[in-house]
């Protein structure tokens, strides 16, 4: 599943190539990610749309959307009291489009024709065949949203997991379960003092804890791994019995490889990729994730992978001592 980087630079690239634009229809051949309608119902609630940008909430995407209602003077009727309750009844509504990835999901920037085998990518002039959009792992698109400049956004999704809801911040912030997500590690005011505070509290593995995205948003297998690596601590430790200076290597740690692994836009193991279709680079440089029975950066000892909960977790025997 995308974590926190890979998340993030999907939000940097929509926000790049995709505001001001408008939502002019949607197509689907699987419409159960849409969580909250459906599909006809969604389409006509989405149409005409503008998107005024996206952000990121832990693993959600959210994409701010308005109909764009704008104030105009009615000739002959310039009253005050005209002109503000005009101002009133067309003032600009806004939604929130929140898109959650899950296991394989990614969205993509490009052009599609829909066939009967389904969505079919057409490359940009002088691509042909080269074309990062045909790539395998790409070609899983089973919802697309078309905007006013030709442009679309596709959903490509293997296993169908993903999920979409349309509605108000209120609605989304209920239904989306966004109300319930822990601080985003990442944040201006998310200090030292605030993330001991959190691994204080727990009894749990702290491989456990950093996954619980209600005590912090963003981390999954691969950057709990990481930063338990470089912190020294093995995911098995109790996090109520981490020492002071443990706690102060792993906040250290944690946003160094998130900052990073933004940097290089995220990790593609197997199904992440960009919204342009290319994988994230962050793979090349991982320390232990997946590297089971391959030698320790630090000390040549073979990492070992355990399962903890159900969820695996990789680290140095001898370097992350239990």
């Amino acid at each position: 599943m995308p974590e926190l980087p890979e998340v993030q630079t999907v939000v940097n690239q929509l926000n790049k190539k995709i505001l001001n634009k408008k939502i002019i229809d949607v197509w689907s051949d699987w419409p159960k990610m849409i969580k909250t309608s459906n599909l006809a119902e969604f389409k006509k609630k989405i149409k005409g749309l503008k998107i005024k940008t996206v952000k990121r909430r832990g693993k959600n995407i959210l994409i701010e959307l308005e109909n764009d209602s704008s104030f105009v003077v009615i000739p002959n009727e310039c009253e005050e009291s005209k002109i503000s309750r005009f101002a009133r009844n067309n003032s600009p509504k806004k939604f929130l489009l929140l898109i959650h990835l899950k296991m394989t999901g990614h969205l993509l920037l490009g052009k599609w024709r829909i066939e009967k085998s389904g969505a079919v990518v057409i490359p940009s002039d002088g691509e042909g065949s080269k074309s990062l959009l045909t790539e395998k792992v790409n070609g899983y698109v089973h919802l697309i949203f078309y905007l006013d400049d030709g442009s679309m956004i596709g959903f490509s999704d293997m296993r169908k997991f993903g999920k979409i809801l349309l509605g108000t911040e209120k609605e989304i912030e209920a239904l989306g379960n966004l109300d319930k997500l822990g601080p985003e590690p990442l944040a201006q005011d998310f200090d030292l003092k605030k993330f001991k505070g959190l691994i204080k509290g727990e009894r749990r593995k702290i491989k456990q804890v950093l996954l619980d995205q209600e005590v912090m948003v963003g981390f999954g297998n691969i950057y709990a791994d990481e930063t338990l690596w470089a912190s020294g601590v093995h995911p098995c430790r109790l996090a109520n019995e981490i020492k002071e200076v443990e706690l102060n290597k792993m906040y250290v740690n944690m946003r160094a490889i998130f900052l990073e692994a933004i940097k290089f836009k995220g990790t593609s193991i197997v199904d992440f990729r960009h919204p342009s279709g290319q994988s994230g680079f962050y793979s090349k440089v991982l320390k232990v994730y997946q590297r089971e029975g391959e030698p320790c950066y630090r000390c040549r000892t073979l990492i070992e992978r355990i399962k903890i909960a159900t969820r695996s977790a990789h680290f140095c025997p001898k370097c992350q001592k239990n």
